[in-house]
């Protein structure tokens, strides 16, 4: 049976969880010093290996997980891609203010390649990033034509690094409004 989305009975929908992936960024993050890679979640069942579709790198920003998490299911993918969390995303990967989550990014990449078998990186930057604001030191969310170029342009210089590394892998990158709307860029 599916849902009106298209979506096999079996994904079931982000709220029905007894256990919301946010509960569980939160506890992954006490223990992993902010950063998760988890194969998507689903209460008693964690699979060890075998294959998930995509990674998702997207940023760590408490206002958009529950959005972040409704559009993959609203794509079909509840239970078909990794995720990475870093505080501003492709800038978080690419960065050198904090040189260790680009490690741990293409470390998370290495890992997804070798266990789940992906076949592509969903890479998701979000306006009004805090992160932005932080490793660039300006305000990007008060000029949304320049703040769309600047991450078009961090989103496209990640995009070529994993392209060198994995020539292979589809790359889709897309920029998050705090509405939860997504545009691809």
């Amino acid at each position: 049976m599916t849902h009106p989305n298209g979506c096999r009975t079996g994904d079931h929908h982000p709220d029905s969880l007894t256990i919301s992936r946010r509960h569980f960024l939160r506890l992954t993050a006490a223990t992993a010093g902010g950063v998760a890679l988890y194969s998507s979640f689903v209460p008693g069942v964690l699979h060890a290996a075998g294959h998930t579709d995509a990674l998702l790198l997207s940023c760590m920003d408490y206002r958009l997980i529950n959005q972040i998490e409704h559009y993959m299911f609203k794509r079909c993918m509840r239970t078909k891609y990794d995720h990475v969390i870093l505080a501003g995303a492709s800038l978080g990967a690419l960065n050198d203010k904090f040189p260790a989550w680009g490690q741990t990014f293409w470390d998370h990449l290495d890992v997804a390649k070798k266990l789940h078998d992906i076949r592509s990186v969903i890479i998701m930057d979000h306006r009004d990033c805090g992160a932005y604001k932080v490793i660039l030191g300006e305000d990007l969310s008060k000029d949304p034509q320049k703040e769309t170029t600047v991450h078009k342009a961090q989103l496209e210089k990640l995009a070529a690094a994993v392209k060198k590394k994995y020539p292979e892998l589809g790359i889709e990158l897309l920029l998050m409004g705090l509405d939860g709307e997504v545009e691809t860029l």
